[in-house]
């Protein structure tokens, strides 16, 4: 076989450190679009980017051109410093050191774009450390 097809969809969850809620808007929005920059610019075409106040959901076509842990390692370290530059609230911004990252059946992909695009709803009834891959 001369090509390959890789068409592997990964859902990426990471927390700030101590869970600290440190994302509101305006920055909210600001943050998943940049997380969502830096998937596109690492070819892993971001699906959607979502979250709640301490924590990122990330649902991207994983390229085969980079390995998972380079693919969160980028994201986490880019996004940490660019946060860092949004005012003194957030000088001491750090992400957790774990992540969550999950494959996606193609089947279930609109099941959690609805529950990455639902976090606020979600978490007004449960809370997140109880709730990793149950969606």
């Amino acid at each position: 076989m001369g090509q390959s097809l890789v068409k592997n969809y990964i859902h990426i969850v990471f927390s700030t450190k101590h869970r600290k809620q440190l994302i509101y808007p305006p920055v909210e929005a600001e943050l998943h679009s940049y997380l969502g920059g830096i998937c596109k610019t690492l070819a892993c075409q971001p699906i959607i980017v979502g979250g709640y106040t301490d924590h990122i959901h990330i649902l991207c076509m994983l390229s085969k051109k980079i390995a998972l842990m380079k693919l969160i390692e980028e994201i986490k370290s880019h996004s940490s410093k660019w946060i860092k530059t949004k005012g003194s609230g957030y000088e001491n911004f750090y992400w957790q050191d774990g992540y969550g990252a999950f494959s996606v059946n193609p089947f279930d992909v609109d099941r959690v774009i609805n529950y990455i695009g639902t976090q606020k709803e979600h978490h007004r009834k449960k809370h997140f450390r109880m709730n990793i891959g149950h969606f």
